[in-house]
């Protein structure tokens, strides 16, 4: 039994493998039956059921006229250059191809990478891998999203298991090379949406890196609303015979049918007020608000939230966080009433539902960027609205616009409606430096994006009123712009070199003339006869009748002597001229090239050279070489090579020198000590001086002459001497009168002479003199008569 159902099984198995064979042989089969008209549903295409039920789950049942036409050649293995207007289902015309591709080479999830799809935004890329997950849902391949913000160790350990990778260009270049594990040698299909986008000056290294990196032998899809054409861009992605596949291109407009589009013209300083008048107006819609950099969303974001218009604001813009940025775009996707400012991250592919108004606070770079960030709303049939805010100084991009097959068409503000929040803006700014700051930044970097912009003859930035656009945003002082100030100096610069290029090329041409016509006068040839009457004649002043005649008949015969210089020469010598003066100009010295000229005429730099009375350089024995055999050695350094016993020697005979040059160091440094000593011993000296000046002779061994000889009266002179009277003891005998002298030494310092007086207070018993009583009165009488 046991064998049986083994067999069973494998009998199973393989039936299972031959139909899977078989299916997509017929489907491959069918390809090239497939004819665009002739398809209404999704189930007259030759596609595979996993495919077709997620279609049918996620109610995808009828193909756009971009996913009918392109569908066909992308599964006949085919490139395509795919256009068609926003909001038409382009996700879809490379996604479907991309399954059944990987469906009929039957890949698994061990075999890696089979197709890449590479967008300029992680919104964009974000919004197709939940597209994917959907329609994708019943087929057994992997798929990964790889974009920036994310955790980087995580995607790097899984990469390896994608069949389907979706990504960003810098994370994609990042993976490719740090990431051991990244192997794209199997991939099968390349799609680059919006690929106009991917291929332009923003992305054109990392791309250009990608594409090296890639198999040569691949399919590529590439979609955009605005299609690259250039023969360039085709070149370098190896496009083998590509489709063009541009469905609305014969269309009477280039923008969808439901789209209502107007144009107003504001001044700078008016914007933020018609913003806010704006948002007030339309509480209950869904608005999308384009600006030019991202510090102006911030700003604007943060100072309308603390305004509190009555309806939710949202912001987004590339500096965000990616976590963020997804809650963001999520949140405005999930709201039907909301107001969201953003960059133009926002502007490409993007489906957010059911959007009323775009509104486009700062022009569009070009007009194909007005057509990305107009059609994020009326998609798919459905309306919306747009209204793009111009500068006086912008209406140049409306021929543009119209060069494209725009209708727009201009309206203008109701003053009833429209509301200033100038005051409210400052007293807000007053109160949180922080928001100030925000502000400021705001200022300048919409100023720098207007000076970035390429096309000049639509982006003035001396045009744009600084001042008062300061004071619009609720400053009340306007930031100071360097680059600008800068781009000023350099113009006026600019302008006065052109000028005295002009004067000196004229002034060169005059001279020439003047010689020229100075040695054609003074040939040798005679002149002819009318000329010289006529010079004769010239010189008659007194003759006033015929004065006009002869001024005419002088010009005339001057102007037929003259050889007249060509055109052609005349633009010789101005080139001339400007290129000397060029010449002449004197060309900023970088570092590298004062170096260049150090090592050219030999000059040693950090050098000190201390000259003597007599002129002659003192050398400095502790940085330069003393002995002769050393200088001769490192002036043939250049040769190249080192002498070894050459530099032994020398080494030797400086060493002789350094010993006597340590030497006369130990005994200068011994001579300083000496002379610190004596100095020091002159200074204790002084000192014990004056210490000895200021103490008094010891008289504390005298006897009390009170008790001796009885207190006096109060009266008495103060010449009276009083050696202790500060003691309070009492004599009983006559004995015991008797003080005799300490025996000490002679205390001279000042910490000396405080120990002494602080034994005398300390000791209270009298002292012993060594002499009788009488002995001591006849001295004491001897001290007083003295």
């Amino acid at each position: 039994m046991v064998y049986k159902k083994r067999k069973i099984k494998v009998f199973r198995s393989k039936k299972k493998k031959e139909s899977i064979d078989v299916v997509i042989g017929k489907l491959k089969e069918s390809y090239e039956q497939i004819d665009p008209n002739a398809i209404e549903k999704f189930e007259h295409f030759p596609l595979s059921a996993p495919t077709l039920k997620g279609l049918k789950d996620n109610k995808y049942f009828v193909p756009t006229e971009i996913q009918r036409e392109s569908i066909g050649y992308s599964l006949r293995g085919e490139d395509i250059l795919g256009a068609a207007k926003t909001g038409s289902g382009k996700t879809l015309a490379f996604l479907i191809p991309v399954l059944e591709i990987l469906y009929c080479n039957k890949w698994n999830r061990t075999e890696g990478l089979a197709a890449l799809i590479i967008t300029p935004t992680r919104e964009l890329a974000y919004q197709i891998f939940e597209t994917l997950r959907k329609i994708g849902i019943h087929h057994d391949f992997s798929a990964g999203l790889i974009i920036g913000g994310k955790d980087l160790k995580f995607e790097r350990k899984r990469l390896d298991q994608c069949n389907i990778m979706i990504c960003t260009p810098g994370r994609l270049l990042q993976h490719m090379d740090e990431n051991p594990l990244f192997d794209c040698s199997n991939m099968l299909v390349l799609v680059l949406d919006e690929a106009d986008r991917c291929l332009d000056m923003g992305f054109q290294q990392t791309m250009n890196s990608i594409i090296e990196n890639l198999p040569p032998e691949r399919q590529t899809l590439l979609f955009s609303a605005t299609q690259t054409k250039s023969v360039k861009d085709l070149v370098r992605l190896s496009l083998s015979n590509p489709h063009l596949i541009s469905v609305h291109e014969d269309s009477e407009h280039s923008t969808p049918s439901g789209l209502v589009q107007s144009y107003m013209v504001c001044d700078l300083h008016d914007k933020m007020s018609l913003l806010w008048s704006f948002i007030k107006n339309h509480l209950h819609h869904k608005v999308l608000v384009f600006m030019s950099s991202c510090k102006q969303v911030k700003y604007f974001y943060e100072i309308l939230c603390k305004l509190r218009p009555g309806t939710s604001l949202l912001a987004l813009y590339g500096t965000m966080h990616q976590t963020k940025r997804m809650a963001v775009y999520e949140s405005f996707s999930r709201k039907q009433r909301s107001v969201l400012f953003a960059t133009d991250i926002a502007a490409r592919g993007l489906d957010f539902p059911a959007v009323n108004w775009v509104v486009q606070l700062d022009c569009p770079e070009n007009a194909n960027e007005y057509i990305h960030r107009a059609g994020r709303t009326a998609r798919f049939q459905k309306s919306g609205e747009s209204l793009l805010v111009l500068l006086p100084s912008e209406l140049a991009i409306l021929k543009q616009l119209e060069n494209k097959k725009i209708p727009i068409s201009e309206i203008k503000v109701n003053p009833n409606k429209l509301t200033s929040i100038q005051r409210t803006l400052e007293a807000t700014l007053a109160k949180d430096h922080i928001l100030k700051e925000s502000a400021q930044r705001a200022f300048v970097s919409y100023i720098k994006s207007v000076f970035l912009m390429k096309d000049k003859s639509v982006f003035d930035v001396s045009a744009l009123d600084t001042d008062s656009f300061a004071s619009s945003l609720g400053l009340a002082i306007p930031p100071r712009v360097r680059f600008l100030q800068k781009w000023k100096k350099a113009k006026e610069a600019k302008k006065k070199e052109k000028d005295t290029i002009a004067q000196t090329v004229v002034e060169d041409l005059n001279e020439k003339l003047n010689k020229s016509s100075d040695s054609e006068i003074s040939d040798d040839e005679p002149e002819p006869q009318a000329y010289q009457s006529s010079v004769k004649d010239s010189y008659n002043f007194h003759d006033d009748d015929n004065s006009e005649e002869e001024n005419d008949d002088l010009f005339t015969v001057k102007r037929k002597d003259h050889n007249i210089i060509e055109t052609d020469d005349f633009e010789d010598e101005v080139e001339l001229a400007t290129d000397t003066l060029n010449k002449k100009k004197k060309k900023p010295l970088t570092k590298a090239a004062v170096a260049k000229k150090m090592i050219k005429k030999q000059i040693k730099p950090n050098q000190k050279t201390v000259f003597d009375e007599t002129g002659e350089a003192v050398l400095d024995k502790a940085k330069t070489k003393v002995s002769q055999m050393a200088r001769e050695y490192e002036n043939n350094s250049d040769k190249g090579g080192i002498d070894i016993e050459q530099a032994k020697q020398m080494l030797r005979e400086e060493d002789v020198y350094d010993k006597q040059l340590f030497r006369e160091k130990v005994k200068a440094k011994h001579r300083e000590e000496k002379k610190k000593a004596k100095e020091e011993a002159k200074r204790a000296e002084m000192e014990d001086a004056s210490s000895s000046d200021e103490a008094s002779v010891d008289l504390s061994w005298l006897p009390d002459p009170d008790k001796v000889y009885g207190k006096r009266d109060s009266g008495d002179s103060e010449d009276d001497f009083d050696p202790n009277s500060g003691s309070e003891s009492e004599v009983e005998d006559d004995s015991s009168n008797i003080h005799r002298p300490p025996k000490r030494k002679l205390l001279t310092n000042k910490t000396n002479i405080k120990k002494r007086r602080k034994i005398e207070e300390d000791s209270d018993e009298p002292v012993d003199t060594g002499l009788s009583l009488m002995e001591d009165e006849e001295l004491v009488l001897k001290m007083l008569d003295v």
